[in-house]
């Protein structure tokens, strides 16, 4: 079986032809198109999969080299704010400021749901930047969390293993916060 009839097979078994399913069957041939250049090409396993990876890589907007963080690299986007223009994951508070990478952590909680956000800690302290140690080691570190209600609509989460924080540690200097005043 070719390429494009396993690729053709396998998108009609999941129903990504049919015009009720996600973009009206669309998808289907969207992925059919990029299966024929690609089988067009004549690639050998070896070059098909660095083929592959590289492609993977570009269409999801990653970078394949290590940031520079040179000034060519960065859009203002509001006064003294700027974001990455080969990573929009990080940022940096004014021309000279410490870049700092946003999706250096999530959170998980005991049901398996990911979360986005602060990282909350002890006595109301949080983790509110994450700066690049080194642009070559920049993960994303899952930080586990136990979530329990406080009240109707407040939740509260603690790190269930603070060794997943001392990972972060390696690869980020830590911004932390301190407890945020409420009005009572």
């Amino acid at each position: 079986m070719s390429l494009i009839q396993h690729a053709e097979t396998e998108l009609k078994l999941a129903g990504l032809f049919d015009k009720d399913s996600d973009y009206g069957g669309m998808l289907g041939d969207s992925v059919m198109e990029l299966i024929k250049v690609f089988s067009e090409q004549g690639h050998s396993g070896c070059s098909a999969s660095m083929v592959s990876n590289l492609f993977d890589s570009l269409s999801r907007f990653k970078q394949i080299t290590p940031l520079t963080l040179k000034d060519d690299e960065w859009n203002e986007f509001g006064e003294g704010m700027f974001q990455n223009k080969r990573r929009s994951s990080v940022f940096k508070d004014g021309k000279d400021g410490r870049a700092y990478f946003i999706d250096a952590y999530y959170k998980k909680t005991q049901t398996g749901s990911t979360l986005s956000g602060s990282l909350d800690l002890k006595g109301g302290t949080r983790v509110s930047k994450c700066y690049i140690k080194d642009v070559k080691s920049m993960p994303t570190i899952c930080i586990d969390v136990i979530e329990t209600e406080v009240s109707k609509d407040n939740w509260d989460m603690v790190i269930k293993d603070m060794e997943q924080l001392n990972k972060l540690k390696e690869h980020y200097d830590l911004e932390i916060s301190p407890p945020r005043l409420t009005k009572g």
